[in-house]
């Protein structure tokens, strides 16, 4: 660990402290329909989107509504996905003549791309086309993510308004975040990386000749215009196999630092937009100062377990006890023009959010250091999160935590105004459950499925698990990074996990969205010297322990018989 590391860890949350409000303002004056400096280009567009689709801009929808809407959306999106992926080799722009996807791998991509989830059981420069490429999957990192920050203005409405059986109209919020939120800043942002040398172009592959007289295959084409929004709209579907760790994809350490900005932006905004709409910024930088404890908690604990590297190393190479630091830190599966601390980092920014974009391998992290990507998204990925989805995400929590802090009091409780009921707590806990059980029940059959679930696993031990336990937690938790040394791209991976990425997407928002329409229907009540307030360090340090305690609780017997057990195993001179 060194001075450098450190800096460059506190300089990137200090620019996404700075950008919070920039962005979170911004966001309120778009979904609250204030004009904005995009309005003279951008409002005659979304006329035009409105009438050409019969869209009544005025119209507000029930919550049972807005989430039919949002599910009619999705399904389509993704059939049209599926059947892209399936004739591709018909389609134009197809210039190194790839074939049909197969059944198994476009169901699995078509589910993992509608669910922001962007989970990737193949490599993309040996499989999709072009245009599979920038109108299939580019084009469901843009919808996936104004879905998931539609559904996060939705539930802060509901906080915001009262005694309305409206959460607002979800078109509306799909148009306005495609148009305002997603593309203006994708283009400028695109533009920054190919300054940086991303490359962006449609030609052929290249064939070269090197020395050694062997011909080598140069995969290129739209790179840049995908990377922004795999990024801004924390989706994670790299273009090429080696995603963000790639040189065409991320060639400099400002090219680095732009895609980890790009990642947290809207999220952290949303947490001024939350105190925003809720009148109540206090409690908008309450929340944000609670997912940066967690943040800055993972990120420590992941930078040193790397800086320390492998212990073994040590003594093998310098006849010192297991407990020496190994020189160097834990370099495999890194690129070196990033080093260990932008590794941990970029790591540790990734799975916080629901991205899934890697610039290094977790699967050569340390125990102790993957394991840091590993919990962050068995926490709800809740720490900024993915657009949209961390907001509403952390939002159940709150609901959870200001429970907790009601029956501490013997009161009903209150959340800004709002008296949080039987229904809400029931919703709340089905989010929280739904998330768990499918992680834990695909896990225990596939590693005890040596058929299915075990034949593509390369390592063995509490490491194999690991691999198992990372490939659902990421699939249900729609991140979409994997530990790697799993080949998922097997009839039952891509079936299962295809599965995992949408019962972990929208099972848990339809009981969100029951929250947001139960909320928007109450009377505000003034607080009294016993409500529990929501703006102070102690109800930050209240939602941390919620946030912590549910994750714990359920997942540290499976995390015990992966990554703990195999660090324990390393220090004694065991790996796998």
């Amino acid at each position: 660990m060194t001075v450098n590391g450190w800096l460059q860890i506190v300089v990137y949350l200090l620019a996404i402290l700075a950008v919070t409000p920039l962005v979170g303002r911004f966001m309120t004056r778009v979904f609250t329909r204030e004009r904005t400096w995009l309005d003279p280009a951008l409002r005659p567009i979304e006329r035009l989107i409105y009438r050409s689709t019969g869209v009544d801009e005025a119209h507000e929808m029930r919550w049972t509504e807005y989430a039919a809407a949002m599910l009619l959306f999705s399904v389509v999106s993704m059939v049209v996905l599926y059947v892209m992926q399936r004739v591709q080799q018909w389609l134009p722009l197809n210039p190194q003549g790839f074939g049909a996807v197969p059944p198994h791998l476009a169901f699995d991509t078509a589910a993992s791309f509608t669910t922001n989830t962007n989970w990737q059981a193949y490599s993309g420069e040996t499989t999709m086309s072009y245009l599979t490429q920038m109108a299939g999957l580019a084009y469901h990192n843009f919808a996936s993510a104004a879905v998931g920050i539609a559904l996060a203005i939705a539930f802060i409405r509901g906080i915001a308004w009262k005694e309305r059986d409206t959460i607002g109209n979800f078109w509306v919020d799909l148009v306005r975040g495609l148009l305002w939120v997603l593309l203006p800043f994708c283009i400028v942002g695109a533009l920054l990386l190919v300054s940086q040398g991303v490359v962006q172009n449609l030609r052929p592959y290249d064939t070269v000749s090197p020395i050694d007289a062997k011909e080598q295959v140069i995969a290129q084409g739209p790179v840049a215009s995908q990377e922004i929004i795999k990024e801004w709209g924390t989706n994670g579907g790299g273009f090429f196999n080696a995603n963000s760790a790639h040189p065409f994809e991320n060639p400099t350490p400002l090219s680095n630092f732009i895609e980890m900005f790009a990642i947290f932006a809207i999220s952290a905004g949303l947490t001024w937009t939350l105190g925003d709409m809720t009148g109540s910024r206090n409690h908008g930088w309450a929340v944000w100062g609670a997912m940066a404890f967690l943040f800055l908690a993972g990120v420590t604990t992941a930078y040193w377990s790397e800086a320390r590297g492998n212990p073994m190393l040590a003594a093998a190479g310098a006849d010192q006890t297991t407990s020496e630091i190994a020189p160097g830190g834990n370099m495999e599966g890194k690129e070196t023009r990033f080093g260990i601390a932008n590794s941990a980092l970029f790591a540790t920014v990734t799975t916080d959010a629901s991205c899934g974009a890697i610039n290094s391998w977790h699967d050569s992290f340390t125990p102790l250091g993957g394991m840091v990507p590993l919990v962050n998204i068995m926490l709800g990925e809740v720490i900024f999160g993915g657009v949209g989805a961390g907001m509403y995400g952390i939002l159940v929590f709150i609901v959870l935590s200001v429970f907790i802090a009601g029956l501490m009091v013997g009161r009903t409780p209150e959340y800004l105004g709002k008296k949080i009921q039987a229904y809400d707590v029931q919703m709340a806990m089905l989010v929280v459950l739904v998330f768990p059980l499918v992680i834990l029940v695909l896990t225990g059959i596939s590693v005890l499925s040596p058929t299915f679930g075990l034949a593509s696993l390369n390592n063995s031990g509490p490491h194999g698990l690991s691999e198992i336990l990372y490939a659902f937690t990421s699939a249900t938790g729609n991140n979409g990074s994997a530990f790697g040394g799993l080949n998922a791209n097997t009839r039952w991976y891509n079936t299962t996990i295809g599965l995992a990425t949408l019962l972990g997407r929208f099972f848990m928002i339809i009981p969100m969205l029951a929250i947001a329409g139960s909320l928007a229907r109450k009377k505000r009540v003034p607080p009294s010297s016993g409500t529990f307030p929501v703006t102070t360090p102690l109800f930050s340090a209240l939602l941390v322990g919620v946030v912590v305690i549910v994750g714990a609780l359920t997942f540290f017997p499976a995390l015990s018989l992966g990554p703990i057990v195999e660090h324990l195993l390393m220090g004694q001179g065991q790996v796998f």
